[in-house]
């Protein structure tokens, strides 16, 4: 019997028109875009579903879009294949994605999540926009050489390794002055490919700062439950357990390196053989097939 695990991917999945299909057709989807709007205090059915793009992908809507996306999509499987979801053993999601895993393993309900990713999402734009920064993705290049495109660039700006996807996959974040000089240097170093994330500022790095101590203050007034079954971190490729320990690590992975490539090298070696990716786009999938060839993934999309 295959040891099933579940992922959720993070902001940049988010399109103009996911999830109106699940509203349409399913009242457990509806529900939850009711709810979030009365949460939010702002229609997200209409602009998960009509737009306009700019609106849906400003961070601070964008990441209870797709965390109300990923639960809705979660609701078409529970609909369609009920034993897929009480066999589930293991979660992970990709930076935001965390957080409805979280949600899906039992640590915390809805109406907590969606506030503490409002929250999160609004104080990562407004470190957005304190400092001219973003992200630029560097594909054909093992870490060390990508350690040299930041030693090179580093002269005009402040530059970090964020987001480690996997083999050849790494996003760095930093400072738009340097950034600037990312791609010749990468190129140079063969690189085959470098491309600007359309992201408002440079996540999971020290610019990101206040707003890990917003988020952590929101945590503490939050109520969080050890999750029945194990979700692997971001930042250190472990599953936490503990409520302080939860807390801690969401905390720390609004500064720190995604460390998505470890995660699922983890769980692969605990044994998970079945994934499922639960939301918006396919990007995870495509990662795992990165990774492990082998191993399926099967795509539950927020249609």
């Amino acid at each position: 019997m295959a040891k099933i695990a579940f992922l959720f991917p993070g902001q940049g999945a988010q399109f103009v028109g996911m999830g109106s299909g699940l509203d349409a057709e399913l009242p457990a989807a509806r529900a939850l875009f009711d709810r979030a709007g009365e949460i939010l205090g702002f229609d997200l059915r209409k602009v998960c579903f009509e737009g306009p793009a700019e609106a849906l992908e400003a961070t601070d809507v964008s990441q209870p879009a797709i965390f109300t996306a990923s639960l809705a999509a979660l609701e078409s499987l529970k609909a369609t294949q009920p034993e897929v979801v009480a066999s589930c053993a293991g979660a992970a999601g990709l930076s935001l994605g965390e957080y409805t895993a979280l949600v899906f393993a039992g640590a915390m309900d809805f109406e907590a999540g969606l506030k503490v990713v409002r929250l999160r999402g609004q104080a990562m734009q407004a470190a957005a926009r304190a400092t001219p920064s973003g992200m630029v993705s560097i594909l054909g290049l093992d870490l060390a050489a990508v350690d040299q495109v930041c030693e090179k660039v580093a002269p005009f700006g402040r530059i970090w390794k964020a987001n480690l996807l996997g083999p050849g996959n790494v996003v760095v974040s930093g400072e738009a002055s340097a950034l600037e000089h990312v791609a010749p240097a990468a190129l140079e170093l063969g690189a085959m490919k470098v491309v600007p994330l359309a992201v408002a500022g440079a996540f999971h790095s020290e610019l990101m700062k206040p707003a890990d101590e917003q988020l952590a203050a929101v945590l503490a007034e939050t109520t969080i439950n050890g999750p029945r079954i194990p979700v692997y971190s971001n930042v250190d490729a472990k599953a936490h357990f503990e409520p302080d320990a939860l807390r801690d690590s969401l905390v720390r992975q609004v500064l720190s390196g995604v460390r998505w490539e470890d995660s699922m090298r983890a769980m692969l070696a605990d044994g998970f053989d079945a994934f499922y990716e639960i939301g918006p786009g396919r990007v995870l999938t495509g990662l795992l097939k990165r990774i492990d060839r082998k191993t399926p993934c099967t795509a539950i999309p927020a249609r």
